[in-house]
This record gives C-alpha cells, structure tokens and sequence, in this order.
C-alpha cells in the first residue's frame, strides 16, 4: 500500500481497510484538547480513513491547554452518516449551545458509533443520546450522568450499544483502540497499539480516585470544584429540558 505525500504517517496495516472510515471529533474553542487527542492519533494514522475536526466554523481558536487550533469541517460540510463521533470536554456555555447540541444530536444519532470522553460523555447527554445508556465520564462528574438519564457505571470505559465512554487523556486512547476493533477487527487494533508502542506505565499511580486515596482525591476536588458546580448547573437544566425523572 503506498502512501500519499500528504499523509506520511498513515500506517500500512497487514490486511486492507475496504471501507472508507468517516470519523468527526467535535472541537470548539476552549475544548480539552487531551480527550481528543487519542481518537485522533489512532483513526488518524489508519489507512483508508478520513479525519473531520468539526465546529460551526473554520475560524482560528484556543483549545485547552495552550492549543491553538481550527476546524477543517463545518457542521455543514460534515458527511451526513459518519461512522463516528467523538466528543471530549467542553466548556460549559457550549453545552448549551443550541447549533452545537443540534449538530450532536443529529448526527450522533445517525453515526455507528458515538464516543465521548470526560465530560464529553455529558454533552452527549445534553444532546439526548445517552438515554437509558450505561455510561462513565471523570470521577468529578460521574453523578451528574444521572442528570441524562444515563446510568452512571464505574468504569475504565464503558460501551453500551453503539455508545461508548471513557475517563480523561488516557481514555481517549483506550476507547479509540476498541472502536478501531469493533469498526475494522481485533487483528488490526492490536497492530495500531503495537504501532505506537502504547503501553501506559505512570510513575505515581494516583490516576483514579482508589489509588489516590481520600486525601490526594480530596484537594483535586477541590481544585475542579468551580468547574464541576458549572457543569451541574447545565445538567440540572438539561434534566429538566430532556424531562428525566
């Protein structure tokens, strides 16, 4: 399989992709860009696959950290029957967005697969699409699932149906190397994972809530306190708005 020019680290996998993959990440400004990151990694170095960085316009912004970047496709240029959305954290004001939750719920609906990692699992809630739906999202969130409808599930990554979730930054990787299984087989994922020597070894082993202990987890609360209570309060008025019980 050769390579074009414009895509020099596309990876040749041992048996061809016959269908072309349509995969969209939602971006926006002041999106995380580490809850996106592993999807587009993953499905970007995949041969036969095209990669959308979709929001309302293709006008410059700042993600989060430090990240500057645009999107490629609008919510108008977007292919109608994607066989993926991902969505990753997102500020709290467009949560409520009502172009950005239409776009969601239109074609999340209609893709294979939707995906949301961190508080992204909470925009698609927003949207409706995690309704009566096992789901996860990071430990300072996890109850305002319920908000949703969803079913708040402890988890690494949670799939249920053709919604799958995850927690921050390493999720993303994780949830985009089982999608990359359940789209195009096992036999392949295990080749990408191979391909970028992802195997994850942090040095401390704070990374959940049962490793930190009730100390560590205490002040990182504290920490995201202002930016949890924001985000309850969207989820409070999508809870009435979605009309969940």
């Amino acid at each position: 399989m050769s390579l074009r020019p414009s895509d020099p680290f596309k990876v040749p996998t041992s048996r061809p992709i016959e269908q072309k993959l349509h995969v969209a990440i939602f971006v926006c400004p002041g999106y995380f860009m580490p809850d996106v990151i592993g999807i587009q990694t993953v499905f970007g170095t995949l041969p036969n696959t095209e990669l959308y960085l979709v929001w309302k316009n293709k006008d410059e912004f700042e993600g989060v950290p430090c990240f500057t970047t645009r999107a490629n496709t609008t919510f108008a240029e977007c292919p109608k029957n994607l066989d993926l959305l991902h969505i990753g954290a997102i500020p709290p004001n467009v949560m409520e967005d009502p172009e950005a939750l239409a776009f969601v719920a239109e074609y999340g609906g209609r893709a294979k697969w939707v995906s949301g990692v961190c508080a992204g699992a909470l925009v698609l809630g927003a949207a409706g699409l995690l309704k009566g739906y096992r789901a996860t999202t990071n430990f300072h969130m996890h109850d305002q699932l319920a908000y949703y409808g969803a079913t708040p599930t402890k988890a690494n990554v949670v799939e249920h149906g053709n919604r799958i979730t995850s927690g921050p930054v390493s999720g993303s990787f994780d949830l985009a190397l089982r999608l990359v299984g359940r789209l195009v087989g096992d036999d392949i994922g295990r080749e990408v994972e191979l391909q970028m020597e992802y195997a994850p070894e942090p040095p401390y082993r704070t990374g959940r809530p049962d490793l930190a202990g009730p100390e560590l987890t205490a002040k990182a609360l504290a920490a995201l306190a202002p930016l949890t209570e924001a985000t309850r309060e969207v989820g409070l008025r999508a809870a009435r708005r979605l009309e969940i019980r």
